[in-house]
């Protein structure tokens, strides 16, 4: 196995001559700290345990004593850490996330989910010397239900670890997953926790059709750590500094409990997945003598060199090989209504806007329980019977953003998709982003039904109204997009060498030439060659193309072909960070929510919930509850009456959260009332 830490064994040791630099860093008035980490972070875990012995040997003193009576706060929790043996550290974590008060379920399963058997043997055995008590024990009492189950099949340390894969086995565990997750109402946990928690995770690679519960890291946490374990760690190192403050103590972990296994390799899944080297993240986070620690630690800055490691591109290439093997089923939130009476729904309707006042929550419990095509029976049924139109007939009664979102859902896909296209350009400005989300995300069948339905409800072909309101490279591809000609089927191997050598050497052309060329192929390409493309330029360049396109090109065609890489790599994913940039900061982007959550909700939302919870770990559902729950009570404290936004809160909350109509009535009596 090859060497992939920042930390090694310091050549010519003398543990003598160590323990004696750091009595002298310590004697006296004061400390030389600078020497005490200098020296601390350049020597691997067991050189420090015989440096200990050493001191204890020459001084009569106890090494972590005088540590801990000479350091203080971060920095000392950092040195003495880095001091303890690898079991001791990962006892002492587990231990602190289970006493007091609260328990660090996070910790827990980081923990559990990461390491060896031998890793977890010892660790338990260091319990057991440093507390006294049984770890297995500990935790049973700290921890309740499935993640008990879970984290005490992880205490056992009896992970398949022979490398030996039997293909029967992975077929059958894959079919137990399924069955399991995805035929029933519900979960069935413990087939989740017996196989994640045992099989090799080589054999769980291999199982391709693992539906997670999508609410819990429980299962989120493992299902990482067997995709790629320095990604898992490279998100964690991430999360533990973004935003405001700093989660030490997962970073102090994360940096001492892998410096000396796979430090570079989470470096470059860092700078892969942030635009951003770890080292200048820290650098950036932390302060003194505890950010200079962690700065040996990391081991380096990678962005000092201005190019990709090598390494980064082969972490890449596989990933791109992993997302060709995963097949994904695509899973709605939205489906048709049993015992569906378009008849019924057109006199309920009707009788909710007839009179004085309307009956909103009556119209959001028949629109939001039926699908699209069940809603365009309603169309033709309340035409037919009472000879009204009723999309007029919502419009006078509807307004703002329950108008809108209501109007959405009632449109057909391609006359919703024609709406937003034509509101992407009207006015003085142009949404491009919404114009690149809509032709990238489309299938042809899709584009081709939007062309029709644009050149009928505005009586001017899509394809000019795009060029009148875009110019140059971004409007010729936003117009090839726009042909709904792309190629369909799976990928070319021997083509697709071909176009990842033509990607390879248009990086070297001018800009110009380079964009035409990246047009031309990734505008026609189907995805499943795509992502052969992407994968074999890797193998060509040394780099990852979302890199490429991130560092060579701007504006908008820039976004334009990382939308595309990104909806190749995982399309689910790249509309769950369309959610967030909408949500995020000061205000929503409700128009990009609206318009999102509508066309995928009989589509992918399901699978989009599961990547906004990993990628962001938060839930979909709850994240729209807060960020539009404060809006709401924002207007509710200007207008009182108003209560026009918590209809749009339900409205979007059901689309997310209705596999099952008991949830959907659930959130009617908590939210569609109006109550805050």
């Amino acid at each position: 196995m090859v060497f992939r830490g920042t930390i090694s064994d310091a050549p010519d040791f003398d543990p003598s001559a160590d323990a004696e630099t750091l009595y002298n860093a310590m004697k006296g008035i004061g400390s030389d700290k600078e020497a005490i980490l200098d020296l601390v972070t350049s020597r691997s875990n067991a050189q420090r345990q015989e440096v200990i012995s050493a001191y204890k040997s020459n001084y009569g003193k106890d090494l972590i004593d005088d540590l801990k009576y000479e350091l203080t706060g971060k920095f000392e929790r950092l040195i003495v850490s880095l001091m303890r043996t690898r079991a001791q550290h990962d006892a002492k974590e587990i231990h602190d996330a289970i006493k007091g008060a609260g328990t660090n379920e996070r910790c827990l399963i980081e923990v559990l989910a990461s390491r060896t058997n031998q890793q977890i043997h010892d660790m338990v055995a260091a319990y057991k010397d440093a507390y006294g008590g049984n770890m297995e024990e500990d935790v049973i009492t700290d921890t309740s239900g499935h993640f008990k189950k879970m984290l005490v099949v992880l205490l056992q340390g009896t992970r398949d670890e022979s490398g030996v894969v039997d293909a029967d086995l992975v077929e059958q565990d894959a079919q137990d997953l399924y069955a399991a997750g995805e035929e029933q109402w519900g979960t069935d946990e413990a087939k989740f926790i017996m196989i994640l928690g045992n099989r090799s995770v080589t054999h769980l690679r291999m199982v391709r059709n693992v539906k997670l519960p999508v609410h819990s890291w429980l299962f989120i946490f493992p299902v990482q750590c067997i995709r790629s374990v320095p990604m898992f760690f490279a998100k964690r190192l991430y999360k533990s500094m973004k935003g405001l403050g700093t989660a030490d103590n997962t970073l102090i972990r994360i940096m001492i409990s892998r410096s000396e296994i796979d430090m570079l390799d989470i470096r470059e899944c860092f700078r892969l997945s942030y635009e951003k080297s770890l080292y200048n993240m820290i650098k950036d986070d932390t302060s003194g003598d505890y950010k200079r620690t962690l700065l040996n630690l990391c081991g380096g800055d990678d962005d000092l060199a201005g190019e990709f490691f090598p390494e980064a591109a082969q972490i890449a290439y596989k990933m791109w090989e992993l997302s060709a093997m995963t097949k994904v089923q695509l899973r709605p939130t939205v489906r048709p209504a049993s015992n569906f009476d378009p008849a019924a729904d057109a006199q309920a309707l009707r009788k909710a806007m007839k009179g004085f006042g309307t009956d909103e929550d009556a119209i959001i419990d028949i629109v939001a329980q039926r699908s699209n095509a069940q809603r365009q029976e309603i169309r033709q049924a309340f035409k037919s019977l009472l000879g009204r139109d009723l999309m007029k007939d919502l419009k006078s009664e509807l307004s703002k953003n329950l108008e809108r979102l209501i109007i959405a859902l009632m449109l057909t896909p391609a006359e919703f998709d024609a709406k937003m296209m034509r509101k992407a350009m009207e006015g003085a400005g142009t949404d491009e982003h919404a114009l690149i989300e809509i032709l990238v995300s489309r299938s042809n069948e899709q584009i081709q039904a939007m062309n029709a339905a644009y050149q009928e409800g505005y009586k001017k072909p899509l394809e000019e109204a795009i060029q009148s309101d875009t110019s140059g490279h971004f409007c010729r591809i936003l117009v090839s997009l726009v042909q709904g000609a792309r190629e369909e089927g799976p990928a070319d191997n021997e083509r697709a060498n071909v176009d990842a050598q033509e990607l390879a050497d248009a990086c070297n052309a001018d800009s110009d030439d380079m964009e035409m060329k990246f047009m031309s192929i990734l505008c026609t390409r189907s995805f499943p060659h795509l992502r052969k493309v992407f994968q074999e330029f890797v193998r060509y360049t040394n780099k990852d193309i979302e890199q490429i396109i991130k560092k060579e090109m701007s504006g908008d065609v820039k976004n334009a072909f990382y939308a595309i890489v990104r909806s190749v790599k995982n399309q689910p994913s790249y509309f769950a960070d369309r959610l967030y940039k909408a949500m995020k900061g000061l205000g929503t982007d409700d128009r990009a929510l609206i318009r999102i959550m509508v066309s995928r909700s009989e589509i992918d939302l399901f699978n989009i919930r599961k990547e906004f919870k990993e990628t962001h770990d938060a839930s979909l559902h709850e994240f729209i509850q807060v960020e539009t729950m404060i809006v709401s009570l924002s207007l509710c404290l200007l207008t009182p009456l108003c209560v026009v936004p918590c209809r749009v809160v339900l409205c979007v909350f059901v689309l997310v959260t209705w596999p099952h109509p008991a949830l959907f009535w659930y959130c009617g009596g908590v939210v569609g009332n109006g109550n805050l």
